[in-house]
């Protein structure tokens, strides 16, 4: 069945090309001004930081306008954490739920996007029907039993004159880039995190082995006494005092294992798997590389490079046309509806002339009365605009103090390193001297007792100092956002990059 000539007319096509030509109602979105900031910090940052005489003591220099490369991990050159987010981004459920997400949002905005399009249906029909002999006959020929059979197609069009599918198909693709964004987040957070668990396993790993060999070094201890216990050199106090500095230190050693278990766990997890299924690698202070080039991002294009910040800017987006959709539902609305269609009591006779139908009608719709509520309603999306606003700052000025406070660690740690190891060879020679004195008979055992807390102490405070310059190496490149941006490549920006790169997208959207 084809349409009739009077279906759709001419005067119809100029009416749609002057809808898709019409403004939208609503303000037009623009996008906020980057923060007018000069640094990250009241003070100018150094050339560099302090550094210590130990790995992963280096001096770190700070490169200003430089930019973080995207896969900023294989800076610390660890073929493991390399391998590990490598198989982490393909199979944790927090990152394809965020990919998923993605898919929802440009789903829903081609679906809203085919409301630009008359709504056209098929509708065949048969019907048995037995008139009542009281009514007026439904056929000509008073038959009272007869078939009905009917084609119809009918089509309906709301014209978009204000805009307000325009404005609802902006808002909806605005989510989808906030979705695509929070995806980049979700990466950027995956990996970062991934990483910070690796330095910590391997900052604990240290802190266990150092426990340990305390504990052989107490346990000699314990050993000499006992000799000179019985030679009668010492009292029996010096030798239960020893023990118990030794039961001391062994009791630290469940709570270290008990933490790496845990930092173990975090790991497996965060790569997809359960906790019985743990990943292969494992991690050392000693096989990680400082970098020593740190890129600090302009300050102005921090807006441009966190995808929280993003995905806020895509949000204040959603909720500006969001005023758009809500004024046009204020104003009158057009809707064209059409028909074309044949009906006859014979199958064989559906399409035999006399038979065909037609009808071709305009509606205005304007609302009158409804209590106030499209009112309200765009008021709602105003303050909606507002509040988006309000959080657009607020996730702002909380990146720019998450880079100020990365830097300011950085600078304090490097600091608190060198200090460290220096209080670690001190409190070494004083035990040391205080060992050879008590084996001689020169020192009694609380002198050694308190040289071997102080050494303890400086182990541990030293494996943690050493751990926290690697973290804040992390922090930084997570808060100056983690250079998704520098792995923008053709065709890919209807994606999130990041997915895209590491292959875990299931579908593509339009």
């Amino acid at each position: 069945m084809k349409f009739r000539n009077t279906f759709f007319p001419g005067s119809l096509c100029m009416v749609a090309a002057l809808t898709v030509a019409a403004c939208a109602v609503g303000p037009d979105f623009k996008r906020p001004d980057a923060p007018a900031v000069t640094q990250f910090t009241p003070d100018t940052l150094p050339a560099t930081t302090s550094a210590a005489d130990i790995r992963g003591g280096e001096a770190q220099k700070f490169d200003s306008g430089r930019d973080i490369p995207a896969e900023w991990w294989t800076l610390f050159q660890s073929p493991a954490l390399n391998t590990l987010i490598e198989q982490a981004v393909k199979s944790n459920p927090d990152l394809q739920s965020a990919v998923a997400a993605l898919r929802v949002a440009k789903e829903n905005t081609a679906a809203q996007v085919g409301a630009y399009f008359p709504t056209i249906e098929a509708n065949p029909t048969a019907a048995r029907y037995h008139n009542s002999a009281i009514l007026s006959p439904t056929l000509n020929n008073y038959q009272p039993y007869f078939n009905l059979y009917g084609a119809q197609v009918s089509a309906e069009w709301t014209l978009d004159i204000w805009g307000g599918n325009r404005r609802a198909v902006e808002s909806l693709k605005a989510t989808a880039d906030m979705q695509r964004f929070e995806a980049d987040a979700a990466y950027l957070t995956l990996t970062s995190a991934l990483a910070a668990a690796a330095i910590q396993e391997a900052s604990l790993r240290e802190q266990l082995a150092a426990t340990q060999d305390i504990v052989k070094e107490e346990v000699a201890s314990l050993d000499v006494l006992k000799k000179q216990l019985s030679l009668g050199q010492v009292a029996g106090s010096d030798v239960a005092a020893q023990e118990a500095a030794l039961a001391q230190a062994q009791q630290t050693l469940p709570s270290l294992r008990k933490q790496l278990e845990q930092e173990q766990d975090l790991i497996t997890v965060l790569a997809g798997r359960f906790p019985s299924d743990r990943v292969p690698q494992t991690f050392e202070l000693d096989t990680l590389v400082l970098p020593q080039e740190l890129p600090v991002s302009v300050p102005s294009n921090l807006v441009e490079q966190r995808p929280d910040i993003r995905a806020a800017e895509e949000s204040l987006h959603s909720a500006s046309a969001q005023i758009g959709v809500a004024v046009a539902n204020m104003l009158p609305n057009l809707t064209l509806s059409a028909a074309d269609g044949t009906t006859a009591t014979q199958l064989a006779g559906l399409f035999a002339p006399g038979n065909g139908y037609w009808t071709l009608a305009a509606g205005l719709t304007q609302p009158v009365f409804d209590g106030g509520t499209l009112l309200h309603k765009s008021r709602a999306a105003r303050a909606a605009y507002d509040q988006a606003f309000a959080q657009y700052r607020a996730t702002v000025l909380s990146a720019f103090q998450d880079v100020a406070d990365t830097l300011y660690a950085i600078q304090s740690d490097a600091d608190a390193l060198r200090a460290t190891v220096a209080s670690k060879d001190a409190a070494e020679k004083s035990l040391n001297s205080a060992r050879l004195r008590l084996r001689v008979g020169d020192a009694n055992v609380l002198v050694v007792l308190n040289a071997e807390q102080t050494y303890q102490q400086a182990v541990i405070s030293l494996a943690q100092a050493r751990a926290a310059r690697f973290a804040d190496t992390v922090a930084l490149f997570q808060a100056l956002g983690g250079g998704w941006w520098t792995d923008l490549r053709p065709g890919l920006m209807d994606q999130s990059p990041r997915v895209i790169r590491t292959g875990i997208v299931r579908s593509s959207g339009p």
